[in-house]
């Protein structure tokens, strides 16, 4: 895959906003690594293919597991061409009561969205390092800001790929290596489908398109920007404030938006 573009690989890349961003690094310079589970992700490569003169290159694999990620790391490397960007962007998500969602899917949640995230940044950051170059997009959430009652497990992995993507960047930013960390709010994705949460108040609102909010990380990204409000205003105001409430008000004010109807 020898070429004078740079190289971004991308998790989560079969549809919704890890889609939308493959697209904008291959409109942008970049070859791209798409990487999913499902195998959408083939259709989803061949609208990405050519755009801009990008090529792809896909993996097929379960980041869920430790042999996953592995795989993608593995795949990568044997590109022989150094990663510039990696947006990390695999997740799902859990609607419902906790006590009412089975543990095997609460772990496998924390397994994608907190320790594949992790894994590989722990595989991928290093090399950067010792390039002294390269940019790293976390998608958190706006869910980050706040308790989310009726998908608390989600809401809280949201918080830790935040904070890990803030401290992240304090340590890395005399090394060349940027850390975004990218935060939607309520998109137009399967999300709300996967995650059970079609008869809940939130599923019912006005979505972004995720088209405009991987614009909107990746425009953030390559400022080198600590984080960015994709989206609506409505995200804006929503994570400002969140700022000047308790969080009991805004566990109260989240549970609004999230409890199941049925």
């Amino acid at each position: 895959m020898e070429s004078q573009r740079q190289l971004a690989v991308v998790t989560g890349a079969s549809s919704g906003i890890g889609f939308e961003l493959a697209r904008q690094f291959a409109r942008n310079g970049f070859d791209v690594v798409m990487c999913a589970e499902t195998d959408a992700l083939t259709d989803a490569a061949a609208a990405v293919t050519g755009e801009a003169g990008a090529a792809t290159v896909t993996v097929q694999a379960d980041l869920a597991t430790f042999e996953g990620v592995e795989q993608l790391v593995s795949e990568v490397e044997a590109l022989g061409r150094p990663v510039d960007a990696a947006a990390l962007n695999a997740g799902v998500g859990n609607g419902g009561r906790f006590v009412e969602i089975p543990l095997a899917d609460e772990m496998r949640l924390i397994a994608l969205n907190v320790a594949s995230t992790v894994h590989l940044a722990k595989r991928l950051v290093p090399a950067m390092v010792q390039r002294g170059e390269g940019r790293l997009l976390f998608t958190s959430s706006i869910a980050a800001t706040m308790p989310g009652p009726y998908y608390a497990t989600y809401a809280a992995s949201k918080s830790f790929v935040q904070s890990f993507a803030e401290a992240l960047r304090h340590e890395l930013e005399d090394t060349g290596v940027t850390v975004t960390a990218l935060m939607p709010g309520p998109t137009d994705t399967d999300f709300f489908e996967r995650g059970g949460m079609q008869d809940t108040p939130v599923d019912s609102m006005h979505k972004d398109d995720p088209a405009d909010v991987a614009e909107d990380g990746f425009k953030a990204l390559m400022k080198g920007q600590d984080h960015v409000v994709a989206g609506s205003i409505r995200n804006k105001v929503q994570a400002a404030g969140s700022g000047m409430l308790p969080d009991k008000a805004k566990a109260a004010m989240h549970a609004g938006m999230t409890k199941p109807q049925n």
